[in-house]
């Protein structure tokens, strides 16, 4: 039985992951700071799901809180810390910049700190697809630079990857950063499009569908995400034996530290997402066509080929599946 702290346990993510966790036999020590950028009912419903789990313990902190980190990592071990907590959204960082300096930046320098001083086993943390920015070259690759972000969010991931890095070289805290491509299922963010479409397509409401459409997305299935994250954290990262200085790999180090995207690697276009949801819902959608948001962009697929190797992972959820699995959850959740 593993001790594992998982931060942003109330979000979509962290709560599955606690889930699968806890149903394995592991120790869960659950962080969250139960803010309100979604429905916050929906954040305390999913704690209700596994607080009643004997091996289960719920703190209501908040990461960007230095001295409330200090008392979640003080006189702890942690064979694993899985770091999910984080302020999410492309569009929110245009208008709220500061949340994402707070809580992805700051608190991430809590959870570094936390690890380093408390000497946690291994640190896995959440980057996002979002980091490769302006890139076109398809699939996106860890073995790629990604510095070009076109969002505040998208820096500030990049910037945590940065930071782990150093972290790992200078204190040779074990981190790997996963970067999650267009996460949905049950139980998901009611900001994401699959989320915002269905309720609108059963209210009669018109869809706003920015990029006219054309946009395409490598959605990944909440369970693929959980099995990725989980078998990454039971597999520590160590320092790459053929690292080369002269011809540096992004995804890999000289010191325990590793990227991998997490994602399905079969992109699809935004509009048969729509008509998936139009034939499980049984009702069609109104569209109201958008030309692209600042921040976003056209496509994203991942390279998968490095997890695949390290670690076995393979996706199995198709998205005919996880769009039938998400609209019942919706179904049977909001009585529909």
């Amino acid at each position: 039985m593993a001790r594992i702290l998982v931060t942003g346990v109330a979000g979509f993510i962290g709560f599955h992951v606690a889930r699968h966790l806890l149903a394995r036999g592991d120790e869960v020590i659950g962080i969250d700071n139960l803010n309100d950028y979604y429905d916050v009912r929906l954040k305390q419903h999913r704690i209700a799901e596994i607080e009643s789990e004997e091996n289960f313990e719920f703190h209501l902190f908040d990461v960007a809180n230095r001295r409330e980190m200090q008392a979640a990592f003080e006189d702890q071990h942690y064979d694993v810390v899985i770091h999910l907590a984080a302020q999410a959204g492309v569009r929110h960082s245009l208008t709220h910049p500061h949340e994402y300096i707070d809580t992805n930046l700051v608190g991430f320098g809590n959870i570094l700190e936390g690890c380093r001083h408390a000497k946690a086993g291994h640190l896995v943390y959440a980057s996002s697809s979002s980091v490769y920015g302006g890139s076109e070259q398809l699939p996106f690759s860890v073995h790629r630079p990604a510095d070009h972000p076109l969002s505040l969010y998208a820096a500030t991931k990049r910037a945590n990857e940065l930071m782990a890095h150093s972290y790992s070289h200078l204190y040779q805290l074990p981190a790997t950063g996963l970067r999650f491509f267009t996460v949905y299922g049950p139980w998901g963010r009611p900001d994401m499009a699959m989320f915002l479409f269905t309720r609108s397509i059963l209210a009669g409401e018109p869809i706003d569908v920015f990029g006219e459409g054309n946009m395409r997305r490598d959605f990944t299935y909440i369970d693929d995400i959980v099995d990725g994250v989980v078998r990454v954290a039971d597999r520590t990262a160590t320092p790459a034996a053929d690292w080369n200085p002269q011809s540096p790999d992004p995804a890999t180090s000289c010191c325990p530290h590793r990227l991998y995207n997490v994602g399905n690697h079969r992109p699809v276009e935004l509009t048969y997402v729509i008509e998936l949801l139009e034939r499980n819902l049984g009702k069609p959608a109104r569209r109201n066509l958008l030309p692209m948001q600042p921040g976003d962009v056209r496509s994203t697929c991942a390279d998968i080929d490095s997890i695949a190797r390290d670690i076995d992972f393979q996706p199995r959820v198709s998205i005919e599946a996880g769009v039938e699995n998400f609209v019942r959850w919706y179904r049977e959740y909001y009585d529909v």
